[in-house]
């Protein structure tokens, strides 16, 4: 309940206040700019947190990676006759592998088989190098990748093994600058695909592609799996052909090349949660040997240090925010505190007399810590519409991106509040404690 007695102490502390513009300007600006800067920090740090976490999404911390291992021909095996008899014969990476998996495993949510060929596109006299990628649909959602523009492949498209595609936007750029690739014929390898589709731009920096392992999906050509096995390179139709001892060197490796029979280049499993990435690899491990005669031609990666990142990075920013808020909230409360310290002196008379005229040394704790809070919160609340146009202005000037939270304010403005109490106790007690016959003589 406000009584009538505190309401008094808050009035002349805001009279107090009025009186003294000026110190009580210069007390508030080290809130004004702590507080200014925590919310700016925090938005910047906010924008790039998100910024990393995108890209991770980009691999996919639910996902499991399998790729074929493609040993290099081993000339002394191939010397050896009986060495080479014990070697059991894998039939790779293939389409059935994934169905298997896709359809056993409850914790899978689903599977995306790829194809990756390097090879060039053509269009209107323009030539680019590129990726041709044979997909399904579950690609794109594991991808976290959307389109700008088009449709997605139907099943009509991977069932007859249709010429279509659908195109990265860096490759609709680069051959479509000022017209629509929807409809239009491009030349990808020997054969011509339609364009269905165009994807939605990804910014994947040079930093995140080394350190994650990303491609640019932005140069990537993507066409149903279905039709890139029929138009293009079907590896397990050359495997079907092969026996476990014929010469690898009829089958044009005569350069020593190592072979590659697997039908697909790329295998990702996105799990239903984390927690079940490692249990759902050890299954899928032991599911693939058995299917390969107990050959181990692949790799199993579970993307454990990326949880890691994930995880490491959300605490580094916290801790990098935390000291920032700690630092802003220390040099506006010392500033409060010197401030305060020196009103107290200079009003030293002013205490003795409100003392002798029957003021308690509650009255003159609650006038200065009052005094102390109204300063703090203003302070806050200048501070809070700078850290917004701060915040603003480093995104539109600096190109870097920000994101300002209500938790943001609201602890920049609990930090001004905190501030002011606690800082300003001290001088406040000081105050209450000064003998009033003392004080009327202070000169």
């Amino acid at each position: 309940m406000f009584s009538p007695r505190l309401f008094m102490n808050l009035k002349i502390a805001y009279q107090a206040i009025l009186a003294n513009t000026v110190r009580s300007v210069l007390t508030a600006l080290g809130i004004i700019f702590g507080v200014a800067a925590v919310i700016t920090m925090l938005a910047i740090g906010k924008g790039a947190q998100l910024e990393i976490l995108r890209q991770i999404e980009l691999v996919g911390v639910n996902n499991i990676e399998i790729k074929p291992i493609i040993e290099q021909k081993d000339e002394a095996v191939k010397e050896e006759p009986s060495l080479k008899e014990e070697k059991s014969f894998s039939k790779g990476l293939d389409l059935q592998d994934a169905a298997s998996i896709e359809r056993v495993l409850p914790t899978v949510a689903q599977v995306s088989p790829e194809i990756i060929i390097e090879t060039a596109v053509i269009s209107g006299g323009r030539r680019r190098s590129a990726k041709l990628i044979g997909i399904n649909p579950a690609f794109f959602k594991i991808s976290n990748l959307k389109m700008r523009s088009g449709q997605m492949f139907g099943e009509k498209h991977l069932k007859n093994a249709e010429s279509v595609c659908i195109i990265g936007n860096g490759i609709k750029k680069k051959l479509f600058t000022n017209q629509d690739a929807i409809g239009k014929k491009v030349k990808v390898g020997q054969q011509w695909l339609t364009v269905i589709g165009v994807t939605q731009a990804i910014n994947v920096t040079e930093k995140a592609k080394s350190n994650l392992g990303i491609r640019d999906y932005n140069m990537d050509i993507y066409a149903p799996i279905n039709t890139v096995l029929v138009r293009y390179k079907n590896r397990a139709k050359l495997n079907a052909d092969l026996s476990p001892d014929d010469d690898e060197e009829e089958e044009g490796n005569k350069s020593g090349e190592p072979l590659n029979i697997n039908q697909i280049d790329r295998l990702v499993v996105q799990v239903t949660e984390s927690s079940f990435l490692g249990s759902t690899a050890e299954v899928i491990s032991r599911m693939l040997k058995r299917k390969h005669n107990g050959v181990v031609d692949f790799e199993i990666i579970i993307p454990q240090q990326l949880l890691e990142q994930q995880q490491r990075t959300k605490d580094i920013f916290n801790l990098v925010l935390s000291a920032i808020a700690g630092i802003s909230l220390l040099v506006g409360g010392i500033g409060i505190m010197n401030i305060m310290l020196a009103s107290v002196m200079e009003r030293t008379r002013e205490i003795g007399t409100r003392l002798a005229i029957g003021a308690k040394k509650q009255d003159i704790i609650n006038q200065f810590l009052f005094e102390a809070l109204l300063i703090s919160l203003s302070g806050g609340l200048i501070g809070i519409a700078l850290g917004l146009l701060a915040s603003y202005l480093v995104e539109e000037l600096a190109q870097i991106e920000t994101v300002v939270s209500a938790y943001s304010i609201l602890i920049s403005f609990g930090v001004a509040s905190f501030t002011g109490l606690v800082f300003g106790l001290s001088p406040a007690r000081k105050a209450a404690l000064k003998n009033p016959v003392e004080s009327l003589r202070y000169e």
